[in-house]
């Protein structure tokens, strides 16, 4: 089974951005700065987008904090590898 959220990049052709994706319904690919999650935010929807304006909101939020503990998670691997 997939997590719930993952994080994916292209550095490629986009080096700047990061996403989010939900594994979960109603699916979804964030579109989300390096800088902040709502920076130049984009929702790429795979499933069909809820009606409710609150389960989207309820969505970015966990995605929020997913997407935050998973760059300090990533800072904290860095600072340990350095040391």
């Amino acid at each position: 089974m997939l997590p719930k959220f993952l994080i994916a990049d292209n550095s490629q052709e986009a080096s700047d951005l990061l996403y989010v994706v939900h594994t979960e319904k109603p699916r979804c690919i964030i579109q989300c700065d390096m800088d902040g999650f709502y920076s130049n935010q984009r929702i790429y929807w795979i499933d069909e987008e809820p009606l409710c304006i609150d389960d989207v909101e309820s969505l970015l939020e966990e995605a929020e904090d997913f997407f935050e503990k998973e760059l300090d998670n990533q800072e904290d691997l860095y600072d340990e590898d350095e040391n």
